[in-house]
């Protein structure tokens, strides 16, 4: 196994959900949000949500996240979902990324049952 590139070792959650953010604006994504759920669960700091103008295009970005991180060296535990394309979710243990269809997403309204959580802006 690889170990994590040493420019990429010490970077913090907030940094690595920052980098999936980055990743998916360079592919279109819509709507990106970082939410801080640092002080609201103990399973992730970061929950990252954006979504896709189709299932292909939910695809894509969670492809294009994935490919951005492994090459980094950074892998996921765990991915869900990608086949249908509807909600893809990531987990990079500290940083947990959902990618919606746009219907989707309205529909499971992540924000708003994490409405406590503070947003941080990908650009800070």
């Amino acid at each position: 196994m690889q170990q994590v590139k040493k420019k990429h070792r010490k970077k913090s959650s907030k940094e690595l959900a920052k980098l999936c953010v980055q990743a998916a604006i360079d592919k279109k994504a819509e709507n990106p949000v970082i939410l801080d759920v640092r002080k609201l669960c103990s399973f992730a700091d970061f929950f990252v949500i954006m979504n896709g103008r189709s299932t292909r295009h939910v695809q894509g970005l969670a492809e294009t996240i994935e490919a951005e991180l492994r090459s980094k060296r950074l892998s996921t535990s765990s991915a869900e979902g990608l086949n249908e394309g509807t909600w893809v979710l990531l987990d990079y243990n500290d940083v947990v990324v959902h990618i919606f269809y746009s219907e989707t997403r309205k529909f499971y309204d992540i924000e708003g049952l994490w409405h406590d959580a503070p947003r941080i802006s990908p650009d800070d």
